[in-house]
């Protein structure tokens, strides 16, 4: 069944062109536009649709306001907050990641050209990813009146899953970086997680990489620093790789790190083309960083759509790294993690509440 869509902008044109652009493809249906939040909150609770594209923007109730109205009366549903690029938009979408949205784009400034074709095919995309993405609702339980009978293995149509253990060891000879690569549901999970280990693995550095526009990854890296209690710093290329700091790729920017000719691990930023039609992306840090610590470094794939980080993932596995990935029902979307799994290339999956505890273990447990 196609993905329902219901359209929220206070813009006419914007609201006709978003509709166009989304009818082309065929697993999309259009299930409304609304030209404010209050008009969203009522089409939302009799159309309940599966995705809601979410302006900040707008007269009568803007889209923060209309935001937990909407979760309410439509469970479930999936927002995309969509807003121009302005320092002012990204903190407020940064507030409405927190509130529940699941994901972000920031409008094109010009009116055609490439950059509002990028922009159709990443919210496509993005639409179809959450649309699809969502859990499904588990059959009623069956009580049981009689003894409970095992079945053997060979009577079952599927064989059983193998899951990797929960404390299946990373490099006993010690760890000295961390790499984390995410998308979709990134910045929620990186908050969690940067909580979790709030005043631990100060002893290492952090490098991330989180696809996110530009500005919006300043306001990511400040408000990590401020969760962790650690130096967050989004990258502007010449930075010293230093323990206890937090190093975040900036938007439109891969990160990448080399050793000078002191020996000391230098972090630069480059507009080389695209990878997995990202910029930044994890696979270039990824082949970068493990270039550089080799069996010292771990590596964490976190809820994302894509398989950014899979190729670099290999390199690490490669050189004696280790890789851990976030599990599929924590998962806003399990695309990254899934790709890493699928190719058996983790240490551990592990739900998200249980990273952070993990890597210390891991990591302060072992110096």
């Amino acid at each position: 069944m196609p993905v329902k869509v219901l359209l929220v902008d206070d813009s006419a044109i914007i609201r006709g062109l978003m509709n166009k652009a989304l009818s082309a493809d065929p697993q999309i249906a259009i299930a409304g536009s609304a030209a404010n939040g209050a008009m969203a909150i009522t089409m939302a609770r009799d159309s309940r649709p599966d995705v809601i594209v979410l302006d900040i923007e707008m007269p009568v109730m803007d889209g923060i306001t209309a935001l937990p109205e909407l979760l309410k009366v439509s469970p479930g549903t999936r927002v995309i907050i969509a807003s121009t690029l302005s320092l002012h938009n990204a903190e407020i979408s940064m507030r409405a990641l927190a509130l529940g949205a699941s994901d972000y784009l920031a409008k094109p400034s010009a009116k055609s050209g490439n950059e509002v074709e990028v922009f159709y095919r990443e919210l496509t995309d993005k639409i179809k990813a959450l649309g699809g993405a969502r859990p499904a609702v588990p059959p009623p339980l069956t009580p049981v009146t009689g003894p409970a009978v095992k079945t053997p293995s060979s009577t079952l149509k599927e064989p059983p899953k193998i899951m990797l253990p929960i404390g299946a060891p990373l490099n006993p000879m010690g760890i000295k970086a961390l790499a984390i690569a995410s998308s979709t549901g990134g910045p929620q999970a990186l908050m969690t997680l940067f909580g979790q280990i709030k005043g631990q693995l100060q002893g290492i550095p952090i490098f991330i990489t989180q696809h996110m526009p530009p500005t919006f990854t300043t306001i990511l890296a400040d408000h990590l620093g401020k969760a962790g209690s650690r130096h967050c710093i989004e990258a502007r290329g010449g930075e010293t790789a230093a323990p206890g700091y937090a190093y975040l790729a900036p938007g439109n920017y891969h990160m990448v790190a080399e050793k000078n000719a002191n020996g000391v691990t230098v972090l630069r930023i480059n507009q080389e083309p695209p990878e997995n039609f990202c910029r930044p992306a994890a696979d270039p840090m990824l082949r970068s960083l493990s270039s550089i610590y080799g069996n010292h470094l771990a590596v964490l794939v976190l809820t994302g759509m894509g398989q950014d980080g899979m190729e670099g993932a290999k390199e690490v596995v490669k050189q004696g790294g280790s890789v851990i990935a976030q599990d599929e029902a924590s998962c806003v979307v399990y695309g990254m993690p899934k790709a890493v799994v699928e190719n058996k290339l983790c240490k551990a999956v592990l739900p998200l509440p249980d990273i952070g505890g993990y890597l210390i273990a891991q990591i302060d447990g072992k110096r």
